[in-house]
């Protein structure tokens, strides 16, 4: 019989940690696959809203991180280790196309839409090519028709998703910012082991397989 693992990822599309910490997941989900081929996850993105205050049409990148950390120097030093962390999962972020730091929730709107409506495969493809978007092409991820362009692009329909965009930078709130107080990236495993940040494959692993003995553990004993 094939065991069930719950994994939740609560996430922003601005945050590079989430796409690193999405990439290391990958690769731990391959590893669990070929290791333990009756485990069937579940998985489910989370959307939290990390700069809910920006205003609709966003705000200048490169100034936003000026502000944030107070010199050009910090932000060359910060991005210079976004880079090398994002190199160590076979990631390439360019921060240098990234005009806008945008409002995310309409993005966070759009895929919790599409998840209640799409395949497991299209809601893979549709938060590849969202993170794609921001991190690899510049793409405004505030701007409410690239973010049906993208959908249809994944296999939406225009008309199934639209309603779910407001396009006036109200707040993205659910319950998934109060659970990931810690910051994003944070997972849980079969609702009760947590680990935040973007962790190695190792780790995540790890926590994968603890999660699926302590299932185990406790059918023994029922």
């Amino acid at each position: 019989m094939n065991r069930i693992l719950h994994i939740e990822v609560f996430f922003d599309f601005i945050c590079p940690w989430c796409l690193i910490g999405k990439r290391q997941l990958d690769r731990a989900l391959e590893r669990l696959r070929a290791g333990r081929p009756d485990v069937e996850v579940s998985l489910e993105w989370r959307g939290v809203q990390l700069l809910p205050d920006l205003p609709a049409q966003g705000v200048p990148f490169a100034e936003f991180y000026r502000r944030r950390l107070g010199s050009e120097q910090a932000v060359s030093m910060r991005q210079a280790q976004v880079r090398e962390a994002a190199a160590t999962a076979g990631l390439d972020i360019d921060f240098t196309r990234i005009a806008r730091m945008p409002n995310s929730a309409d993005a966070h709107r759009l895929l919790q839409r599409a998840a209640a409506l799409g395949r497991p495969e299209q809601i893979e493809a549709l938060l590849e090519r969202l993170f794609a978007a921001y991190f690899h092409n510049g793409e405004d991820l505030g701007d409410p028709a690239t973010l049906l362009l993208i959908a249809e692009s994944c296999g939406f329909a225009f008309a199934d998703l639209a309603g779910s965009l407001h396009g006036n930078g109200r707040p993205f709130r659910s319950a998934a910012a109060a659970q990931a107080v810690g910051g994003v990236p944070y997972f849980v495993f079969d609702r009760h082991l947590a680990l935040s940040g973007a962790q190695s494959t190792e780790v995540l692993l790890g926590a994968m397989h603890a999660a699926l003995a302590r299932r185990e553990a406790e059918a023994l004993t029922a």
